[in-house]
């Protein structure tokens, strides 16, 4: 089949390299991101689909927007059987959706219909879910709500963070959509409509979530710091300064620690972490990243640090 491929991030190239290597299908142009400033240097970089579609000699499109007449016209001239969508980060108009005779397809990273929308792999960690999975869906105008083509589920593991899960999701991602699009050209391929009454939505993540709230129970510290790691590492500010938070563990408050009522409390400082009061329970936070410096243990931190993290001081 003549195929449009639209993606921007690594998830992506992982799905447009699986079809290349494949061989059985033709690339006839990829839509990107444009080119976004990045680094401290702030050097304008291709995407990662962008870099792999221009290693294989691919037409590269990345249009600021899909929805004006020219744009519609340049795609259409591709005259595609079917569009394959992933992580574009770009709403598709309906002129787009019904340009491919086959249609556009969508692969998605959750089990549809939960986790609709823009952030389903953190969601799903935050929320304590003990499996997620990829779908592969017949997009319509609504938001993830098309038939389903396919899906693979995965288990979670209780220290699963948004990267161990993307990367699992970008092993099986791939082979599942190569399955769907040799059904979409063979004719076999099962439409499974979606039960809206099972669906949730996954609310993209905002600069506000990322700021550790101690009142809040360690459980949900935890699995908030899991599932933003490494997009938007969670942080507490110590000193004036903003601390990261990339690891840590909840653990139930000691009967040592159950009358200190000031949460952001320091409670032990030692080669096994920072433990710090919560609003329920305590939060063991193991690796960290200080202002200027690469991410550590907090054991290596503590080797110059100690006295600077003592216990009795608190992160706000």
């Amino acid at each position: 089949m003549k195929i449009v491929f639209a993606g921007t991030p690594v998830f992506a190239a992982a799905h447009l390299a699986k079809i290349l290597d494949n061989g059985e299908h033709d690339i006839i142009g990829v839509y990107t991101q444009p080119d976004r400033p990045s680094g401290r240097g702030k050097r304008e970089l291709p995407s990662a689909v962008k870099s792999l579609a221009l290693k294989n000699n691919l037409l590269v499109h990345q249009p600021l927007s899909l929805n004006n007449a020219e744009e519609v016209k340049v795609f259409n001239n591709l005259k595609p059987d079917v569009m394959v969508v992933v992580a574009y980060g770009m709403i598709l108009p309906k002129s787009i959706l019904q340009g491919p005779q086959l249609g556009c397809i969508n692969v998605h990273t959750s089990l549809l219909p939960r986790w609709r929308g823009a952030a389903p792999i953190q969601r799903a960690i935050q929320n304590g879910d003990t499996e997620s999975g990829v779908s592969v869906i017949q997009m319509d105008e609504g938001l993830d709500t098309g038939p389903i083509l396919g899906s693979r589920k995965l288990s979670l593991s209780k220290r699963e963070t948004a990267q161990t899960l993307r990367d699992q999701m970008s092993l099986i991602g791939p082979t599942l959509l190569l399955t769907v699009l040799s059904q979409i050209e063979t004719g076999e391929v099962c439409a499974i409509k979606q039960n809206p009454s099972q669906a949730c939505y996954a609310k993209k993540i905002i600069k506000s979530e990322c700021k550790i709230n101690w009142i809040e129970d360690a459980i949900n510290l935890e699995r908030s710091i899991r599932a933003f790691n490494p997009d938007s590492v969670m942080f507490s500010e110590f000193n004036r300064q903003r601390v990261k938070v990339w690891q840590a563990s909840s653990i139930e408050t000691s009967p040592l620690t159950k009358d200190i009522q000031r949460v952001g409390t320091i409670l032990r400082a030692n080669d096994d972490g920072l433990l710090i009061k919560c609003g329920n329970g305590e939060l063991l936070i193991t690796e960290m990243q200080l202002p200027g410096k690469v991410k550590m243990k907090v054991s290596e931190i503590l080797k110059s640090k100690r006295e600077y993290f003592s216990v009795g001081s608190m992160f706000e």
